[in-house]
This record gives structure tokens, C-alpha cells and sequence, in this order.
């Protein structure tokens, strides 16, 4: 049943344009103008838009189309502050904002019909950049299908195309449009406009509220607003759903830039429908802020800084990355895993340590079984490849088994540290979007509470009975017995996708880190070189992450009875069991873990001391060591050498450094040495200019201070749904900016001095 709108029962009034009377917070009169356009009725209609004005040598247009309840307002700081050689035009489209009411119900193709004639009427010719919000969205790109000759780009935010299929119409809409309640609320009374604004957080100034709001102040003003409500087909029959069709189908066809900037708190247009526009335009770039809402363009102040960067590069001419050499006899991630279950003489060897209450161990033959018998339950259950799969399993042999049963199909792993907590967590996963979710108990009850989606698959010790009560209909047992014995797929090329892996979030909300199998497998190489492992060594991974690079090592790793969200919780006891369980030659832990093991090293008996002695190598970062604990640890490690990699989610190894060199270099120097960069990575700094901006051309000479720029095989590929975030992380082509600041010296060494956002500029 189609909702018709009040005005089918009864005519608005009509009423002309007029031009802005209030003093509007960040509009400047001049930039308004009334254009008379004759529509397809041949009826002249007035509109009323804001115009930054067109130059000589303009570059083109960008054409700015408005939703519902808004108005060209919404894209004042474009106006006032256009992408270099643009020209910004904003419209209020009929009935809305300051342009004609026009006394009758406007339908989506006549508001894309609209929009093209008053674009012909403006004389504008091309190229075309149109941006769009919320209904402005299907607008615009009704005018764009029909215009491509004049197309260059596309811009859209928080807007939607199409109803995803078996998802509820946002709670929002759907009480709005029944026909009480959108009389009363959408024309009325302010309750639909003042309720648009109040979501936004922080919350908007009051002024800018009153702004939004202005065009609307008399219900004959807000006829419009409900019209817009009751237009959105989401019945068959509706008379504007064979139009929203039409576009939904036709922007498969765009083969122009598109980006999407979105605001995943918004009630309404929320990440599902940007989920529907990235399957119809897989090509676009994307950027996510993270705390925006409906608003987005005034929650996320960047967003039109990001606009005019990303406009800004689409006229500059392509710069070719540096070339990375592809390593000759490539491994795939799983090569040493299945060399080692094969060997006779390592079959039947400890691959992975469990140490805990229910920890467990298993051989290289057991591991390489799990990982193929799951990777075939995992294909028969419908994970494809390039299909995300998030997994909330701790460090151990479930999740080993179910990383590497992931990679040998071609599916992309979606790891986030517990350590975020429960907001962070729900963040990043929701934002990573995983088909399917392999988790524990507890990470099942996380996941249904936190609204985390995915296809449920659980781990761990569980019943079917409370498997299936928490959502999940198949388990990483039930899949390893389906899988047994099938046949797999080849491995997957080395550029495919393989991981999503969190930050810290220690510099704000957690950025996930696309990684292909080529890096990954790059960055095992690296590691593999740097501290010349061969299948003689043995691994107590204390640190998370590096739980699952044992098997790509083709070493056997242990992990510690600890909290894996508190490394602090490791003690002394804890690490020499763990090194006994396998007996460890290396050891990778936090500087937090390490400084409980100095603190509880008192309750290490004889026989513990004895097992620690086999430890040749420690590894130690996160963040910033002290030479002192690193002695305190090697009392305890006498065969050992303590190293201090540098490196970030985004590039790990960049630098390394021993406590050798750390001695010899005392206090002396300007900020923490790092060491030297490891083979294979390079680094280079953009020194600052007198604004204390890193926009110089990097250089690795000695002494100059500057943003540290790093380049390597293992670096990621990109940040994911993240494009600005990116963009600027890697404005010079093959390199990845770190944000930290730093120097090289005069042997090489690099020196971190602190964080590119605590540089303080004075007036010298």
C-alpha cells in the first residue's frame, strides 16, 4: 500500500522564493541567487541556490544537492572554501529551502528532471563533480546517469539506493511515514527538522540548529518535508520505485571516481546501505568517522578537507609508486606448516603449546589436519574467497587453526586486540563488516550484544544446544569433520587479501590494516632474516600478535597462562613454563609483560632458572623499553640478546636495535634510537617547514627532524574504508607516513623524537 501525503487530500499553499534574511552562522549573503527554470510542465519554477561563482579558468563544477530536511546550507563550507579552481553550487531543491512552494507533491524523477534543468539553465557544461546527501543522494545520480558526458566524479554521504534485502526499514522512516504521524510531525510542526539536527554529536551550536531550521518556520513552509517522507518508495507499487530502480541498477554502470564519506551512527542510513552501494560500485574509495552520525558533513569537521584533497588529485596526473621487488620462489603463508607436518621427522613434533587450565598441544601432523579438514568445513559452509571472517577465538590452536584454514582458502582474517575493550571492539568489527565470525562462548554473547554481524561459527568447548541459542549453527568441530578428507583449492595468489588487523588505538579510534598475502608473507621473510630463525628455534609468543606467526616461522610457539588483553599479567613462573613447554630459544613480549616478570623473578626456583637459559634471543616492543629493564630481564636470560624492533600495525620491522648499541649510545642524542633500518625497509624523513608542517620532499640525510617515512615489502596496502586516512598516509606514492618525528644520524641510526601531533610551532 502506497502512503500518499497530505497534500493528496488537500492542496499547500503556494509560495515564491526568497533570499536568506537571518544572519546565518558560515553564510555570506552573496553567495545567494534565485534562478527561474522552466520544468517539464513548462511552468517556471524559481530556485534558490548558493553559488561560490565560476572563473575564467575554472576547472568545472561541483554540484551540491541537499536531502530531506535540509538545505543548501549544509554545504556552506564548501561555498565558502571550494577545492582549488572549482566551482561549488548548492541547490535548494522545490519546496524546500528557500526555493518555490509549489503547491503540489514533487516524485523522484521529477526532482532528477528538475535538477537538470536548472543545471542547463545555469549554463553549466562540464565537468561535473556532484555531491550528495541523504535523498539528494538517488538526485543526483539520477542527473549523473543521464549526464555522462559532463560527469567527472562522483561525491555521495549517508544516502541509500535500494532497501537491502531481509533488513528493516530504519525505525525512524518507518513511523514517520504513516499518516498521522508524518502530518504531525513532518509538516506541523519542527519535531522532523529539529530531530534531524539533534542527533548530531557533538551537538550542533544552537544557532546552526535554528539555521537548519530556518526556511521552515510555517507548516505551508514544511509541506515539502513530508512530501520527501512519503516519496520514499519502499512499497512495489509506489510511484517513485520503478525511478529509485532505475538508479540503483544504473550506478553499476559508473566508471567514474566515486567517494563515499559516511557517518556509521546514523540511525538511518546506517553501514548497511554503504555495504549496498560498495556492491554496486566496488571501485568507489571510502572513508568511515568512526563517531559521526546523519549529519556527517557537520559531525566530521575533515570531511570537506578530505572533499578538496580528494577533488585536488583527481586533476593531478598519476604518480607511479616505488616498484617493490616480488621475491623470487615465493612461499604461501601455510608452506612451512605443511613442510614440517610432512617430515617424518618433525610430524609428530609440538607445533603449538597451549599453558593454562584446558590448554592443550599439538603436533605439526595434528595442526596441518585441523587447518585442511576446517578450511574444506569452512568452503562447504559457504566462506568464500575474499569473503571476512572475524575472529574472536584467544591465542592458541583454535585460532592458529582457524587463521590458516582462513588463508588457505583466499578468505581475509579480521583481527581486533580485546585490549580496545568492549566500545573499541564492537567499533572495529562492525566497521570491518566480516561475512562470517568465528568466536568463543563469551565472544558469541559479545558479538549478540554489540551488534557485531556475521555469519556465527563457534569455537572453543561448547554445546550444540548453546551454540545454536547464541546464533551460531555450526562449529569449528562440526566443520572439521564435514571437511575431512575433501579436496582444497590451489593456494591463494600473493595479491590477494588476507588481513584486516586493528591499531591500538592509542592515537585514536583503532585504524584496520588491509594486508595482502604478498606482504604478510614479506613480512615473515623479514623476520626470518632479521634475526636468522631456522626450525632449530622455538617461540613463547607473550604478545599477542605474534602467537599466530609460529607456524608461518615454521617454528612451535607457546603461548602464557595471561589475560591477553593485560600482558602485564605475565610473571616469571609463567614465562619459564612457557619456555620449557617448548623449549624456547625466542622470546616476543610487551614492555608491560616484561616488567612483572622482573617483579615477580623472586619465585623462580633453581630448575625454572635452569629453563630460561635456553633463550638466545628476546624482542621487545610497543612501546617505549628502558635499557634498565632490559638488563633486569637478561639477568634472568643469560644466553640472551635483547632487541628492540621499531615498527607500527601498518609496518613491522622498520628498525632494529640491540642492547649493545643502546649501551654504547648512553643518553646522548636527540630522543630514543631505533636502530638501523632492517634489510629490505627504508626510511626517510619530510623535514618541517616554519609552520611546523612535514610537507618537504623526504631526503635520509643526517640531522634533519622530520615526519619518519617508511618503505617496505611487508608494508600494509591500505587502511581499510579509511580513503582520507590514507591519502595522507601515503601522499608520497610507495611510502607509508608514520606520524612520528624523527631524524637519522650520521651511521644510519634512527632516532624517534615523539609524535607529529605534539609538535608545538612558537612564533619564531
Amino acid at each position: 500500500m502506497v502512503i500518499r501525503s497530505p497534500r493528496s487530500r488537500r492542496r499547500s499553499a503556494i509560495l515564491p522564493a526568497t533570499l536568506p534574511t537571518n544572519d546565518l552562522p558560515g553564510l555570506d549573503p552573496a553567495w545567494s541567487r534565485l534562478i527561474a527554470v522552466v520544468d517539464a510542465d513548462g511552468i517556471t519554477r524559481t530556485f534558490h541556490l548558493l553559488d561560490s561563482g565560476a572563473t575564467a579558468d575554472s576547472l568545472g563544477t561541483l554540484l551540491c544537492v541537499h536531502g530531506n530536511p535540509t538545505w543548501s546550507y549544509l554545504w556552506r563550507a564548501l561555498v565558502a572554501n571550494p577545492p582549488t579552481g572549482w566551482r561549488v553550487v548548492a541547490v535548494d531543491q522545490l519546496g524546500m529551502g528557500f526555493s518555490d512552494r509549489i503547491g503540489e507533491v514533487r516524485r523522484l524523477s521529477q526532482r532528477v528532471d528538475d535538477l537538470g534543468r536548472l543545471v542547463q539553465t545555469l549554463g553549466i557544461q562540464g565537468p561535473v563533480i556532484t555531491v550528495a546527501h541523504d535523498w539528494g543522494g538517488p538526485i543526483s545520480l539520477g542527473w549523473a546517469l543521464t549526464h555522462p558526458d559532463q560527469l567527472r566524479a562522483v561525491v555521495l554521504t549517508n544516502t541509500a539506493v535500494h532497501q537491502p534485502a531481509g533488513s528493516p526499514v530504519p525505525a525512524l522512516i518507518k513511523a514517520a511515514r504513516t499518516p498521522i504521524m508524518l502530518d504531525a510531525v513532518c509538516e506541523q510542526t519542527q519535531t522532523f527538522i529539529r530531530g534531524t539536527t539533534a542527533i548530531s554529536r557533538p551537538a550542533l551550536p544552537k544557532s546552526v540548529r535554528d539555521a537548519f531550521a530556518a526556511p521552515y518556520k510555517t507548516a505551508d513552509r514544511r509541506s515539502a518535508v513530508a512530501d520527501f517522507v512519503a516519496d520514499i518508495p519502499l512499497e512495489a507499487d509506489h510511484p517513485s520505485m520503478s525511478a529509485l530502480q532505475a538508479i540503483a541498477e544504473g550506478v553499476k554502470e559508473l566508471d567514474v571516481p566515486v567517494l563515499l564519506l559516511w557517518g556509521p551512527v546514523d540511525p538511518v542510513f546506517s553501514d548497511r546501505y554503504l555495504r549496498d552501494l560498495l556492491e554496486r560500485i566496488p571501485h568507489a574509495d571510502v572513508h568511515r568517522y568512526e563517531r559521526a552520525s546523519h549529519l556527517v558533513t557537520e559531525d566530521a569537521p575533515a570531511l570537506f578537507d578530505d572533499v578538496r584533497s580528494w577533488v585536488d588529485r583527481l586533476a593531478s596526473p598519476a604518480v607511479a609508486a616505488v616498484a617493490i621487488p616480488a621475491s623470487a620462489g615465493r612461499r604461501p603463508l601455510g608452506a612451512a606448516l605443511s613442510d614440517r607436518a610432512n617430515d617424518p621427522a618433525s610430524s609428530t613434533e609440538l607445533a603449538v603449546v597451549e599453558l593454562g587450565e584446558g590448554g592443550r598441544s599439538v603436533t605439526w601432523g595434528q595442526l596441518a589436519r585441523m587447518v585442511d579438514s576446517l578450511a574444506a568445513g569452512l568452503l562447504d559452509a559457504g566462506v568464500r574467497p575474499g569473503d571476512r571472517v572475524g575472529l574472536l577465538v584467544p591465542p592458541g590452536a583454535d585460532l592458529t587453526a582457524a587463521v590458516y584454514a582462513c588463508w588457505r582458502i583466499g578468505a581475509v582474517i579480521v583481527v581486533a586486540d580485546a585490549g580496545l575493550g568492549a566500545r573499541g571492539l564492537a567499533r572495529a568489527l562492525r566497521g570491518a563488516w566480516p561475512k562470517h565470525l568465528i568466536a568463543i562462548e563469551r565472544g558469541l554473547i559479545a558479538a549478540k550484544a554489540l551488534r557485531i554481524g556475521g555469519k556465527r561459527i563457534a569455537a572453543g568447548p561448547i554445546s550444540a544446544r548453546r551454540a545454536k541459542l547464541l546464533g551460531a549453527k555450526d562449529t569449528m568441530l562440526s566443520l572439521s569433520i564435514r571437511g575431512r578428507g575433501r579436496l582444497l583449492p590451489d593456494y591463494p595468489v600473493a595479491s590477494a587479501e588476507a588481513a584486516v588487523l586493528f591499531t591500538s588505538g592509542a592515537t585514536g579510534p583503532a585504524k584496520g590494516v588491509v594486508y595482502r598475502h604478498r606482504q604478510i608473507e614479506a613480512n615473515r621473510d623479514a623476520l626470518l632474516n632479521l634475526y636468522a630463525i631456522t626450525a632449530t628455534d622455538s617461540l613463547v609468543a607473550a604478545f599477542a600478535p605474534f602467537a599466530l606467526y609460529g607456524p608461518a616461522l615454521g617454528i612451535p610457539s607457546a603461548t602464557p597462562d595471561i589475560d591477553v588483553t593485560k600482558p602485564g599479567t605475565l610473571d616469571a613462573v609463567q614465562l619459564a613454563r612457557a619456555v620449557r613447554a617448548v623449549h624456547a630459544t625466542l622470546i616476543w613480549a610487551s614492555p608491560a609483560s616484561l616488567q612483572n616478570v622482573v617483579a615477580t623473578a623472586d619465585a623462580l626456583d633453581a630448575a625454572a632458572r635452569g629453563d630460561l637459559q635456553s633463550v638466545r634471543l628476546l624482542m621487545s616492543a610497543g612501546a617505549p623499553v628502558p635499557a634498565r629493564l632490559l638488563h633486569q630481564v637478561l639477568d634472568l636470560l643469560p644466553s640472551a640478546s635483547a632487541h628492540t624492533p621499531y615498527g607500527m600495525t601498518e609496518v613491522l620491522p622498520v628498525a632494529d636495535i640491540d642492547l649493545v648499541e643502546l649501551d654504547k649510545l648512553g643518553t646522548a642524542g636527540n630522543g630514543v634510537c631505533v636502530g638501523r633500518p632492517v634489510q629490505g625497509a627504508r626510511v626517510q624523513i619530510s623535514a618541517f617547514d616554519l609552520a611546523g608542517e612535514a610537507n618537504s620532499l623526504p631526503v635520509d640525510s643526517a640531522g634533519v627532524s622530520g615526519e619518519i617515512l617508511v618503505s617496505a615489502p611487508w608494508a600494509k596496502d591500505r587502511y581499510d574504508r579509511l580513503s582520507a586516512t590514507e591519502a595522507r598516509s601515503a601522499r608520497n606514492p610507495g611510502w607509508h607516513r608514520t606520524g612520528d618525528v624523527g631524524h637519522l644520524d650520521n651511521d644510519g641510526r634512527l632516532w624517534v623524537e615523539g609524535r607529529l601531533s605534539h609538535v608545538i610551532t612558537t612564533a619564531a
